[in-house]
């Protein structure tokens, strides 16, 4: 017999995303999402979150991975008001990183008026 020796690897690996494409096809629309979801916890979202004041922005941060909910401590089930997370303080809110500005740790609740989404650029 000639030629190369048979590796099945290569059809296990060409045959997994045919099957991940037919399995995620099965989901229903919100399982599609949730799915999505997770994957955009584990990959981050470069996101950028704005709170507001009335009509103007009085706070930025920037290169957010993403927005968590904090959970009780004696009921791990319960969602607490306020969302949390990590991101870069946009001081002078120009919308950008710029030298001397840091990662912060940061709360928002939920009576305050903000607006969380992916990075135009």
């Amino acid at each position: 017999m000639t030629g190369r020796p048979c590796n099945p690897g290569w059809v296990v690996a060409s045959a997994l995303p045919v099957l991940m494409v037919l399995l995620l096809g099965a989901c229903t629309q919100e399982r599609q999402n949730q799915i999505r979801r997770e994957i955009q916890n584990w990959t981050g979202t470069d996101g950028v979150l704005e709170v507001y004041s009335g009509p103007q922005v009085v706070k930025r941060f920037l290169k957010v991975d993403k927005l968590s909910t904090a959970l009780g401590t004696d009921d791990a089930s319960a969602a607490r008001n306020y969302r949390f997370g990590y991101g870069v303080l946009d001081e002078n809110l120009n919308g950008q990183v710029d030298p001397g500005e840091k990662r912060v740790y940061f709360e928002v609740g939920d009576y305050n008026a903000y607006v969380f989404f992916e990075a135009p650029r």
